[in-house]
């Protein structure tokens, strides 16, 4: 299959609203089902959606969802609805040109249903038998004339991707909807081979021969590719030093090679339910530069030095050459730290030795990381389980167990430890920045944590939020309050200011670690390799290529969702009436999401649904509020509901209550702070566990 490639998307460098001509405003458009839409400014603070400017159907010419559109603002104000308001004059870039859809045909006119709800109406594409196309075939379309609220669209079709429900079309429709890249480019190819041929076993100068240390790799059970590796020894005056092996792809993917521009273009690996989609091809990825048990693998080594306390006193990168020696999944690890003198996983003593002393040091960096003021957002992952078809049969919850989180800690640590020793070098280089919480976004989490009956200072102190976790943890109200702080956090992404990351507390971070996965990460080897080399990484371009890192990693985010959402309505659409618990990640108006907390599909369950009431919206409680007693919803709830409705052209879910019963517990009691210290127990990251290698389910690495 060959499809053309899409250019990285990119979006806005942030700051004030951008204006054109005549205080014009430049946005991106979403229309909404009833024709009507909005204009999000770019620049715009991530969730904050005060300054969206609403454009009428009649006003918003030919735009689709997503495209990047000129509006003028409307000199007055809509008495009938808050908000600005303007109309669409120019399309200043269109997201896509090709949408994916259902074909069907009425008199001997074949037509293409989008799906989703971009456009309400079909779109014409006259007669396209030379595909062959058939009724309710799923088609790739491009568009010739988009529609207006005045005529309808036309197009044509270019792909024919198989009979709707059939196995491995609703990943193929997710594909191309999103623009994913498909196989790589023969120059690649080549590229990766030739790479392939130069490399031997053998330690060439200028590489630290490490091959004799004990050293370790810990991955999920069906991991593919080994891109991190641990050792740890206890040296002079009770001192820790740890060295984080990260795996050498900067040797293979050569800056400005055919290999570094499509990893550029891709920006990150695609993790679907079913399938992957590689940053770097898999002769590198998996094999050249994974770093595989008993077998010698070039690696940029973080060594980091800490007192018996875990106050890091030096760090330093060098070149190396590694040969892991055991390598262990998250359970086996698991087993041991529940019983270190087991004899259920085998080792030897050094490695038993190796995992005491990487559980020990883990757990005074956490303790340490805490007292900082890092954030641990405690949010149920559900991972949904697949058959050799790609069809769902189950889910299950992502366990974060101590093995995981050993791993992460010393990736945090190797990460921050890069990041410090650029800036120190007064390097220009990406960073992951996560800025800190909007004010008003804050007011309004004290709000409603005070509605839950959480009595809180000041949520602007981190260490506050920290101890509103703390409150909530183990108690009923406990998914409500996690879930209310991370809508109240902005966006992690990637840029060289100087930000810092809010919810790792950490002042100066990047990523190093996932160099196999993520561009970012490459890059940061690559200012590493220009410091060793006596120069200084150039700054220029960083601004941009961290926007367009940021927007390929979000799409594919939104791809890995949208797959999730499709397969598991095709699961549902067979099980009309099946009941499950759910929780309300969601309050508007016109109704409440929710989320199944067995299978993880959000759906939707209609305002006039309800028991029959009247029901007062409070925005800023997150709360759906009745007349008569009982009939009270709000964000967090756990609810019993039974899927109503499943449209899977449109890919809508619609739920019922199931007894409109709603489990809350009682009031939390005043917790007092401990006097001079901050309580808190964990941390929270900027990234999903997601799979690594079709159902490979990755942890959590910083």
């Amino acid at each position: 299959m060959t499809r053309q490639r899409p250019k990285p998307p990119t979006s806005g460098a942030g700051g004030s609203r951008p204006r054109g001509r005549d205080g014009d405003v430049v946005g991106v458009f979403r229309r909404a089902a009833g024709g009507y839409g909005f204009v999000r400014p770019e620049g715009a603070l991530p969730g904050d959606r005060s300054g969206d400017i609403h454009v009428s159907a009649a006003a918003s010419l030919d735009a689709a969802s997503g495209d990047t559109v000129r509006v003028r603002p409307a000199r007055g104000r809509d008495v009938r609805r808050p908000g600005p308001a303007g109309e669409i004059v120019e399309i200043v870039k269109r997201r896509t040109t090709r949408f994916v859809g259902s074909y069907f045909e009425r008199a001997n006119v074949g037509w293409v249903q989008v799906d989703g709800t971009t456009f309400a109406r079909p779109v014409a594409v006259g007669d396209p038998g030379a595909k062959g196309v058939r009724e309710s075939d799923k088609v790739v379309v491009e568009m010739v004339r988009f529609p207006t609220h005045l005529r309808d669209g036309e197009g044509v079709v270019v792909e024919v991707l198989g009979r709707a429900g059939d196995v491995g079309v609703d990943t193929q429709t997710v594909i191309h909807e999103f623009g994913l890249p498909g196989g790589f480019p023969e120059a690649a190819l080549d590229d990766a081979r030739r790479r392939a041929a130069e490399f031997d076993e053998t330690v060439p100068p200028g590489r630290r021969d490490l091959t004799d240390r004990t050293i370790i790799t810990i991955d999920p059970v069906d991991a593919r590719d080994f891109d991190d590796a641990i050792s740890l020894e206890r040296v002079e005056r009770g001192h820790w030093l740890l060295g984080v092996h990260i795996a050498d792809v900067s040797h293979f993917v050569r800056e400005g090679a055919p290999l570094d521009q499509e990893a550029r273009a891709r920006g990150t690996s695609v993790y679907l339910p079913d399938r992957v989609i590689p940053m770097i091809p898999e002769i590198v990825s998996n094999n050249l530069a994974s770093l595989q048990p008993h077998k010698v693998r070039y690696a940029k080594t973080c060594w980091i030095e800490f007192t018996a306390e875990a106050v890091p006193t030096h760090s330093a990168v060098e070149a190396s050459a590694i040969r892991s020696c055991r390598r262990f999944t998250y359970e086996e690890v698991d087993v041991f730290l529940a019983d270190p003198a087991t004899r259920a996983v085998e080792m030897t003593p050094e490695v038993r030795s190796l995992l005491g002393r990487m559980r020990d040091l883990a757990r005074i960096l956490r303790r340490r990381r805490m007292a900082r003021g890092a954030l641990q957002l405690e949010m149920p992952e559900v991972k949904i389980d697949l058959d050799r078809d790609g069809r769902v049969t189950g889910a299950h919850v992502v366990e974060n167990t101590e093995s995981h989180q050993i791993i992460e800690e010393f990736m945090l640590s190797a990460n921050e430890a890069l990041a410090e020793a650029l800036a120190a070098a007064g390097a220009g280089f990406l960073r992951r920045i996560h800025p800190a919480p909007d004010m008003r976004k804050l007011r309004q989490l004290t709000e409603f944590v005070t509605e839950l009956g959480f009595e809180v200072d000041s949520l602007e102190s981190r260490f506050e939020l920290q101890r509103l976790l703390d409150l909530a943890r183990g108690r009923p109200e406990e998914h409500a309050v996690h879930y209310a702080v991370l809508r109240s956090l902005t966006r992690a992404a990637y840029g060289p200011q100087e930000d810092g990351h809010f919810a790792l507390a950490s002042d100066c971070y990047c990523h190093f670690t996932s160099p196999i996965r993520r561009y970012p990460d490459l890059t940061i080897h690559r200012a590493v390799e220009a410091l060793a080399r006596g120069k200084r990484p150039p700054a220029d371009g960083l601004v941009q290529l961290g926007q367009d890192c940021s927007d390929l990693e979000r799409r594919a985010e939104a791809a890995e969702r949208e797959l999730v959402k499709l397969k598991l309505l095709h699961f549902l659409s067979s099980r009309i009436g099946h009941e499950m618990d759910a929780v309300v990640t969601g309050v508007e108006a016109f109704g409440l999401f929710v989320q199944g907390l067995a299978i993880p599909a959000e759906g939707l369950v209609p305002l006039d649904s309800l028991p029959d009431d009247s029901y007062r919206h409070d925005r800023a409680s997150h709360t759906l509020a009745g007349r008569r007693a009982g009939q009270s919803y709000r964000l967090g709830d756990r609810v019993r509901v039974a899927v109503d409705r499943v449209d899977l052209d449109r890919r809508e879910l619609n739920f019922r209550l199931v007894g409109g019963h709603v489990r809350r517990g009682k009031r939390p009691a005043k917790s007092a702070r401990p006097p001079g210290k901050h309580r808190g127990r964990g941390q929270a990251d900027d990234h999903r566990s997601r799979p690594a290698k079709a159902t490979r389910k990755r942890p959590r690495r910083p």
